[in-house]
């Protein structure tokens, strides 16, 4: 099988050894005549996966024994309401910063719980941006402030955490342990699996244990962060082969070594932008000094020949770069996965298509 280069924003490319080793171990997982799909969540055998995961989580993230790291549900959307649902008590007030079409989404599900505060709002910018630190209109004795760290859908991205006093909730859907960063300093972060950590099914989140302790007593146990905590993450049953697939990933994070994965990141995204700003005939939609490492957003001089772009591109086994249905244009999704030589190979058809085109 000849394998395509996958630009998708997500679900999107795991490394090629993690695939096969999982491969390898389908039907016999070492030895125990059943697959890791089918055995207890309670047993020996994936009760070691587990331990592995979150500890290689816990090494690479660099955090203390101040925070718990949980497996949960329902992606990063299952996390906009339990953030609120538990951290937002009444006569309090969240604040949020408006930077796009995830943070937007993560707004409207908080409003339904209490009251919110946009403590930024540049969503509607052209080009796409996320907030500076001083743009930020923030209430005293909020409960929380959160924001998205990177938006998948514009490709801006927050090149550093916002220093603040507020307890700071982060979504690092699709740029956690892409770059280095401090996560110790979010009261809660959180992160759906299937851009940089393994498939969809399984969403990560890190709390300080304080605020799981004192967060959400007035709801059911499975919407509580503390009943998770409590239980390592088995309150229900987890997504086994999802955390399994995350547990090779991060394996694989720590052989390849972070600073090597986060120089390559650069370097992809780097090149991407460099073709783009060497011609008139692409044009970035991020703010520079917002350009996200992980998602690359472009559109052509001529938006009609984009269709045409994504055609050929599909053609010549450059996948999934057709940019988000709500805003059109061009993406390529360059997860800490995604290979040097598949960026190269975008680069080479980018100027051959504009050589015919142009």
């Amino acid at each position: 099988m000849s394998r395509i280069y996958n630009f998708s924003a997500g679900p999107s490319t795991l490394p090629l050894e993690v695939l096969e080793e999982a491969q390898a171990q389908l039907v016999d997982y070492q030895g125990i005549g059943m697959s890791l799909m089918e055995v207890s969540h309670r047993g020996k055998a994936y009760k070691a996966v587990h331990e592995e995961a979150l500890a290689n989580l816990r090494d690479l993230l660099e955090l203390s024994s101040d925070h718990e790291i949980l497996f949960l549900q329902g992606g990063a959307t299952g996390q906009f309401a339990m953030v609120p649902l538990n951290l937002l008590r009444p006569g309090q007030v969240a604040d949020y910063t408006n930077s796009g079409s995830w943070a937007k989404k993560a707004i409207a599900a908080a409003q339904k719980v209490g009251d919110v505060n946009v403590a930024a709002d540049c969503a509607g910018d052209r080009p796409t941006r996320v907030p500076d630190a001083d743009e930020l209109n923030l209430t005293e004795g909020a409960a929380y402030l959160h924001i998205t760290t990177n938006e998948t859908i514009s490709g801006a991205q927050w090149q550093a955490l916002p220093e603040c006093e507020t307890p700071l909730v982060a979504d690092m859907s699709s740029d956690i342990l892409s770059r280095p960063m401090d996560y110790g300093r979010c009261a809660l972060f959180y992160a759906g699996a299937q851009k940089n950590l393994g498939p969809a099914g399984v969403t990560l989140v890190g709390i300080r244990r304080d605020l799981a302790e004192e967060s959400g007593a007035h709801l059911p146990g499975i919407l509580r962060y503390k009943p998770h905590v409590d239980d390592d993450s088995m309150h229900n049953t987890p997504p086994c082969f999802a955390i399994y697939m995350l547990m090779l990933v991060t394996r694989w994070l720590k052989q390849e070594g972070l600073e090597n994965i986060f120089e390559r990141n650069r370097n992809k995204a780097q090149r991407l932008y460099d073709a783009i700003d060497a011609s008139e005939f692409y044009r970035g939609t991020a703010a520079e000094n917002c350009r996200s490492n992980m998602n690359v957003t472009f559109r052509l001089a001529n938006e009609d020949l984009e269709g045409v772009f994504a055609e050929q591109a599909e053609a010549e086994g450059l996948s999934g770069l057709k940019g988000h249905r709500s805003v059109g244009g061009l993406r390529a999704s360059i997860y800490n996965a995604f290979p040097e030589a598949g960026v190269a190979a975008l680069v080479s058809f980018m100027q051959e298509f504009e050589r015919k085109n142009g």
